[in-house]
């Protein structure tokens, strides 16, 4: 059951509807059971040791308050061991031998958000959590479980003490925010995706201008997946009473890959910030060193923490690339910062803008690696390595035509005109989508999403817009009209 299927809008009313109607001391038992069972439907089977990491951080957390740094060590090792067992058991798979253990869904989430956790109890920046059912609702609510985004226990702990009841005003936010996030995983990513899954398998058939083509599409996609997301899970909290943290704000608009980090998966990168970058950074390394050096330089703790982020999102070898790839871009930065001194603040506008299409085209070249350690089509390293060497083949316009034609019709749409449909509304819903973005950049300073459009002049051209296109894209990526798999099979509905 995903955050965008009509199943799980069913869920939310019901679950909506009685949680804020409950007395307070049956509210958080009952958002636990729901949580619970939205995972069940995801993945029952991983359903024990989801509830088991939880229980196994909170009696880690309890503890603490008498043995603090052993319980400490404990949980964090404990949580770090179960992580890398899940993510990279696979590796050692053989045939007849050892076989592959699944990876729970959202289990680097919830581990991260377990360690940060234990980590501020420790440090004193947040009570150990005493009431049991407390502490693990935070750690499964089903809004945030599986893709994020990584609360604190700080933040979100103090709020399940707290009663909460119907709120009209909060209740038009939420559905603002849920307007546009549906709106950026239905009607932009999933219709994007039609695409990616076309070209990226089968990239050795096509020429250069459409594997570009197919990247950008692929670098929107993941962003309007993960941005919908975020703010679908922050709507769902707004509908509860519950305020989560915004994971994306505008990181396009970037002028430098500083800015795009501290904008892009805002609570894994301050997550690296916080508990592993600062570290190493304060680390006193003159025992190591024998008295040479007694901090690491900034540069070795930025490529470890950007590394490391290559292993978080898989073991294989392109994400492993990936995670070199972000590392020296920030490691550059650094270094060109060092040699020339930071950028002034206020510089003409087209040195901003040639800076933002540098970033772009820098985080789209990494993409292909992401994308490919992402497929399930058996890609490899050196399929990513092909995929971009390809980009400067096949410079035919007649060819593009005929791929861009070829590429829709023979993967999803056997439809002439759906085929002129799809790479319209692409390309409408893509302009729509960074408008916004723009809008909220430029005009808003990166207020929250469901504030920006709430002070747009023609708001309620705008509802109608996201909703409008929500459900053609609803249509486009089931077939489209007169498909064979029809709107109604989307997502079980």
């Amino acid at each position: 059951m995903s955050l965008q299927s009509f199943g799980f809008f069913g869920f939310l009313l019901i679950v909506a509807a009685v949680y804020l109607h409950l007395p307070q001391r049956w509210q958080n038992p009952f958002l636990l059971a729901a949580s619970w069972y939205f995972y069940a439907k995801a993945m029952p089977a991983m359903l024990p040791v989801t509830i088991a990491i939880a229980v196994f951080a909170y009696a880690c957390g309890r503890a603490m308050q008498q043995h603090k740094t052993a319980a400490l060590r404990v949980g964090v090792v404990g949580l770090l061991a179960i992580l890398a067992f899940f993510k990279y058991n696979g590796a050692f798979a053989t045939d007849g031998g050892w076989q592959a253990v699944a990876m729970p869904l959202g289990i680097s989430f919830y581990s991260f958000a377990a360690i940060s956790y234990l980590i501020d109890a420790a440090r004193g920046d947040c009570d150990v959590e005493t009431n049991f059912i407390d502490c693990v609702l935070y750690l499964n609510f089903f809004a945030t479980i599986t893709q994020g985004p990584i609360c604190r226990a700080g933040d979100l702990l103090p709020q399940f003490k707290q009663e909460h009841r119907f709120d009209a005003a909060r209740t038009v936010r939420a559905l603002r925010l849920l307007a546009l996030g549906l709106f950026k995983m239905v009607a932009i990513s999933d219709v994007l995706g039609l695409l990616v899954d076309e070209v990226f398998p089968n990239y050795r058939s096509y020429g250069g201008p459409m594997l570009i083509l197919a990247a950008v599409f692929y670098t929107f996609q993941l962003y309007f997946n993960f941005s919908g997301y975020s703010e679908t899970a922050r709507a769902v909290g707004l509908l509860l009473g519950l305020d989560l943290p915004e994971n994306f704000k505008t990181p396009f608009f970037a002028t430098n890959f500083s800015g795009f980090w501290s904008r892009w998966h805002i609570s894994f990168s301050s997550w690296l910030q916080d508990y592993l970058f600062m570290p190493l950074a304060w680390a006193d390394v003159s025992g190591l060193t024998g008295g040479k050096m007694q901090r690491l330089p900034v540069e070795i703790c930025v490529f470890t923490v950007f590394f490391v982020s290559g292993f978080w999102h898989g073991n294989t070898l392109p994400f492993v690339i990936w995670g070199l790839l972000q590392a020296c871009y920030r490691v550059g930065e650094e270094l060109m910062h060092r040699r020339f001194g930071k950028p002034k603040k206020k510089a003409p506008a087209k040195t901003l803008w040639a800076k933002r299409a540098g970033v772009f085209v820098l985080w789209t070249v990494s993409m292909v690696f992401f994308c490919v350690g992402m497929s399930g089509a058996g890609l490899t390293a050196g399929d990513a390595f092909a995929y971009l060497g390809g980009w400067f083949t096949g410079w035919s316009p007649a060819r593009f035509t005929a791929e861009l034609y070829g590429a829709a019709y023979n993967g999803f749409y056997a439809n002439t005109i759906m085929v002129a449909a799809y790479y319209a509304f692409a390309v409408a819903v893509l302009v729509i989508g960074l408008a916004l973005d723009a809008r909220r950049a430029f005009a808003y300073k990166n207020k929250p999403a469901e504030i920006c459009l709430a002070n747009e002049k023609h708001r309620w051209v705008v509802y109608y817009v996201l909703v409008i296109c929500l459900l053609i894209g609803y249509i486009m990526q089931s077939g489209g009209f007169g498909g064979a798999s029809g709107f109604g099979m989307y997502a079980n509905f």
